[in-house]
């Protein structure tokens, strides 16, 4: 260990007071990792969120992953591209800090692999990252092995201060917007499809008994406001089956639903249904008979009520005995 440390030392000229004055403080350097990771960091995570939260391969899932991976680009070309070139990150210039090793300033290669390093640093409880505050040259985990560090450096003479305060405002207002778009399009969305299921879960059973449901006396009554209930697409198949009820020679028929399930992928206009139903036909109350069915119904939303679109007769009616 004595000797790993001897050979890390050597990227400092001399042990002497006034070199020890030249390296980065702990402060200076969360600063600057604060502004080259932690804020762009924030927005990935943030678009990474809504992207899992948004319908996959969504044009909202496609523009959230998009934009992380733009961001995530522009993190490391700041991090470490940049640095590799010029010397400077965007928040290392803010603090007037550099990463050097012993040949003066690091290079691409190292400075991707001290990044890669830092993964020692938090995976030993973060313990890494607290290192500098009582290691000889203020040194993580990763300087330890890709013999670096970090120094106090005179500033650029731009004002990296205001492209700093710049950079994290369009990051913050880009986080803004991603969490705007968020509930806007996820959320909302989300509220507004459990608001119609809700409204869906009481009057769907309700609309297809009024549907199926008719008198002897009241036939066309009940017809027309079962007409009333159904969307243009299935009013005419509906006024087809009714004709056909009236040719056999009326009778009641009374549904009530038992059971009723919404099906996935409903939208807050559109929607499909199972319902499971129960009833009695006949005229005479002593020859009733007990029947049975189940139905899936798909419903259009037109202002508050739900209609008919669509009725699939799964398991046709079946007629029992007669009333007790």
């Amino acid at each position: 260990m004595t000797a790993v440390l001897d050979n890390a030392d050597t990227v400092s000229t001399a042990g002497t007071g006034a070199d020890q004055t030249r390296l980065a403080s702990w402060p200076a350097r969360a600063g600057a990792f604060a502004i080259d990771v932690l804020a762009p960091a924030g927005l990935i995570v943030t678009l990474a969120l809504l992207a899992w939260s948004a319908p996959l391969y969504g044009w909202f899932w496609w523009v959230c992953t998009v934009a992380a991976a733009a961001v995530g680009i522009a993190m490391l070309i700041n991090r470490i591209a940049l640095p590799a070139s010029t010397g400077w990150s965007l928040g290392r210039s803010v603090f007037g800090i550099r990463v050097v090793s012993s040949a003066g300033d690091a290079g691409l290669l190292r400075l991707l692999v001290r990044d890669l390093a830092h993964l020692l640093d938090t995976a030993a409880v973060f313990l890494g990252w607290l290192w500098p505050l009582w290691e000889s040259r203020n040194r993580t985990f990763a300087d330890l092995l890709t013999r670096t560090e970090v120094r106090r450096i005179e500033r650029p003479e731009d004002d990296v201060r205001r492209r700093a305060g710049a950079v994290l405002l369009v990051l913050a207002l880009l986080s803004g917007i991603a969490g705007g778009l968020g509930y806007l399009v996820v959320y909302r969305e989300d509220r507004s499809v459990d608001q119609a299921r809700e409204q869906l879960t009481e009057q769907g059973p309700r609309v297809v008994e009024q549907l199926l449901s008719y008198g002897v006396d009241s036939l066309d009554a009940d017809f027309s406001r079962a007409q009333s209930l159904t969307t243009d697409n299935y009013r005419q198949q509906l006024v087809d089956q009714q004709d056909a009820v009236r040719k056999a020679g009326p009778t009641t028929n009374d549904y009530s639903a038992v059971r009723s399930a919404v099906l996935p992928g409903m939208t807050k206009n559109s929607a499909a249904m199972l319902v499971a139903l129960q009833g009695m036909r006949g005229t005479n109350p002593q020859e009733l008979k007990f029947i049975t069915a189940t139905v899936r119904v798909e419903f259009q939303k037109s202002g508050d009520h739900w209609l008919v679109d669509n009725l699939t007769v799964l398991k046709r009616p079946v007629l029992g005995g007669g009333a007790q």
